[in-house]
């Protein structure tokens, strides 16, 4: 399966939706991320493509030295892939290439399946937010990366 990794557009965002719908139980709004790839002159947005089809996609803020992501979402049907790897891989090259040092995310607690793939990719939880979630209080584990030669 061939994917390729591009900068979203609007384009994409039907597609988006559809799986940030699927995959979270408070998902962004089509608002949040049109202001984030047209507005915010912070942040970074990739699709994960399959032929012309958004199956994942990825977002964050560079600012100043560090990347926060705060999208990664796969398609249910393309997870375990490596799709959500290769997102990460092309967001933290970018965010190197701007000067980022380290990267940080949160994840709620009950996303075990999430939390390891972090953990494989480098994170290491360092703290948690308490009642972080507004839609149902649930706590979000902090974790972080330092940034070193990432690649595909």
């Amino acid at each position: 399966m061939y994917i390729e990794i591009v900068s979203m557009k609007e384009t994409h965002l039907d597609d988006v939706l559809r799986i940030e719908d699927d995959s979270f139980p408070d998902p962004w709004s089509l608002r949040s991320f049109r202001r984030e790839i047209m507005e915010n002159p912070y942040a970074h947005y990739f699709a994960a493509l399959n032929s012309s089809k958004v199956i994942g996609y990825i977002g964050g803020w560079v600012i100043i030295d560090e990347l926060h992501i705060t999208n990664l979402a796969v398609d249910p049907l393309y997870r375990r892939k490596g799709i959500a790897r290769k997102l990460l891989n092309r967001l933290t090259v970018r965010a190197k290439q701007e000067g980022s040092l380290r990267v940080t995310l949160e994840v709620r607690v009950s996303n075990s399946s999430a939390i390891a793939l972090y953990q494989k990719y480098g994170f290491i939880p360092v703290g948690c937010r308490p009642k972080y979630y507004t839609n149902d209080h649930e706590d979000a584990l902090i974790m972080w990366k330092e940034i070193i030669d990432e690649g595909e």
